[in-house]
């Protein structure tokens, strides 16, 4: 991924701060002074994702920290921004390959004993 355009500095800075709130796409458009569907181009051609995308991957990361730090999943999909667990797994799922709950007892095992 190539680094993207000066543009979207503020959209990806205010996704990387505000991950867990409901972002709007007319609210990283205004912010990168572009019409919806123009930034909604700019971006996937930039970040490579779509802007819903990008910020499902952010939450995950975030997610993945949490659950590493032994929070419960519950928990962690209301911290992140999404909806309730069942959201949190299907697209921790989609992002990462396993459930949230197979990502923490993986990481367990792998743990020095």
């Amino acid at each position: 991924m190539n680094r993207p355009a000066a543009v979207l500095d503020d959209a990806l800075a205010y996704l990387d701060t505000h991950f867990d709130q409901t972002v709007s796409l007319a609210q990283l458009a205004a912010l990168s002074a572009l019409s919806v569907s123009r930034f909604a181009t700019v971006f996937r051609q930039q970040v490579g994702l779509s802007p819903y995308r990008y910020l499902c991957r952010l939450r995950v990361r975030r997610a993945q920290t949490l659950l590493l730090a032994g929070v419960p999943g519950s928990v962690v999909a209301a911290e992140v921004g999404f909806f309730d667990q069942s959201h949190l797994a299907r697209h921790f799922k989609r992002v990462c390959g396993m459930t949230p709950g197979s990502f923490q007892r993986h990481a367990r095992a792998a743990e020095p004993a």
